[in-house]
């Protein structure tokens, strides 16, 4: 599986700093994967839905730690990318 796309939607928020749109091999796209500022830097957290205990899961994410590494790398580096091409466009909230 290939990352064919990744689009960054930047949010000027204090943990949130930016959705991720990622099409997979030009026939699969995962919307609302979120770039957030850790206690330890950047994270990726993929997309989830608050179930009844209040608490989050994920719906979508990779099974295989390389997949999930590889994909974490791409997104990080798509976001540095448009923070440094279009910092003036960041979206308030």
């Amino acid at each position: 599986m290939e990352i064919t796309e990744i689009r960054i939607h930047l949010r000027d928020e204090e943990r949130l700093k930016a959705f991720a749109t990622v099409t997979f091999d030009d026939m699969f796209v995962v919307h609302n994967m979120k770039v957030v500022n850790g206690n330890k830097g950047l994270i990726v957290c993929m997309p989830s839905r608050k179930i009844k205990d209040g608490t989050y899961k994920d719906i979508a994410h990779p099974i295989k730690n390389e997949f999930r590494s590889k994909l974490e790398h791409a997104i990080i580096d798509e976001y540095n990318k448009a923070l440094k091409n279009n910092g003036a466009e960041v979206k308030k909230s």
